[in-house]
């Protein structure tokens, strides 16, 4: 089996590379209103440059993953802003676009937790369908649709996890099939464990990233043996799955700096049993440093084969 690697957004190391910068609507507000748009620019365009020196980083040493920042547009979504973020920027989002069409980079985006639809109160969910449709157009406009995703989690029980699941299949269909093609559910930490959150993916036709660590944290009764097969087969195409392990026996649901080889073992040794390929998104503190410091340790395994700088074989 092949297995890629990526990291979510940022490139430590790089200097003042951060995608994430920001502006708060208590600044926006409290600037004269002729600035306001120039400020909102300012720092889009610098998050987008940025960006586009992590993906050349990414391109050099061969890392196919990458999950953009969310923050890359500030107040995008905020009722009171609500800017074209798209028009100003046209050379920018192709040029991003250009360099995940060439060297076949596979993108994604994961909203906040705010973006559920088990919620009761339908403003919850308007603004779920807004943040989906933000991000959505964020990878129309890079032309990446075909590559992209856009990974979410169920949401809250808020007491009742059946009538939260049953809510979350009628608020689902808010969402516009274009944008929920290009949707992913993750199990959580907490709450909708592997077998849950499996069931729900099978039945809206969603595929189903499994967040090991929050498997881990969340396991219930549930055998992670009997459902890897199915829930890698709820894609159509190479199956994700994000990895990170425990800040402490304390702190366990908390991601460590670095991912243990030691707690990951067993995942990958159950899914060489199904040789499948897959990606690995790596969730750690320590973003690109711990996703290559593991690959070093996974190609130091007997048996495994190092193929590029971003992925190996088993």
């Amino acid at each position: 089996m092949k297995i890629r690697f990526g990291y979510v957004a940022t490139a430590l190391g790089l200097w003042d590379a951060s995608p994430s910068k920001t502006l708060t609507f208590t600044r926006y507000a409290a600037l004269p209103k002729n600035e306001r748009m120039e400020k909102l620019k300012l720092v889009t365009a610098q998050n987008l440059h940025h960006t586009k020196r992590i993906l050349y980083y990414n391109i050099a040493h061969e890392i196919k993953l990458y999950r953009f920042s969310s923050s890359l547009v500030p107040l995008a979504t905020h009722p009171e802003v609500m800017w074209d973020f798209i028009t100003p920027f046209k050379t920018e989002w192709k040029e991003l676009g250009q360099l995940i069409d060439q060297f076949q980079l596979r993108p994604s985006f994961h909203p906040n937790q705010f973006t559920l639809f088990t919620s009761l109160r339908t403003e919850v969910t308007m603004n779920a369908v807004k943040d989906m449709d933000f991000h959505y157009k964020m990878l129309e406009a890079m032309k990446a649709l075909k590559r992209g995703i856009i990974n979410i989690h169920i949401g809250g029980a808020y007491g009742d996890k059946d009538t939260s699941l049953e809510r979350f299949h009628q608020n689902i269909k808010k969402l516009p099939d274009e944008i929920k093609r290009k949707m992913t559910l993750e199990n959580d930490d907490k709450t909708y464990n592997v077998e849950e959150t499996l069931v729900t993916c099978e039945k809206e036709k969603i595929p189903m990233i499994l967040d090991y660590h929050h498997y881990m944290a969340n396991k219930g009764e549930v055998d992670l043996s009997l459902f890897l097969q199915r829930i890698f087969n709820t894609w159509n195409t190479i199956p994700k799955v994000h990895i990170s392990s425990p800040k402490s026996d304390q702190a366990y649901r908390s991601h460590a700096d670095f991912v243990s080889l030691d707690f990951i073992l067993p995942f990958l040794k159950m899914a060489k049993g199904l040789n499948q390929d897959f990606d690995i998104m790596i969730e750690a503190k320590k973003k690109n440093l711990a996703m290559l410091q593991l690959i070093e340790e996974i190609a130091s395994i007997r048996g495994v084969k190092r193929l590029s700088g971003g992925e190996v074989e088993w």
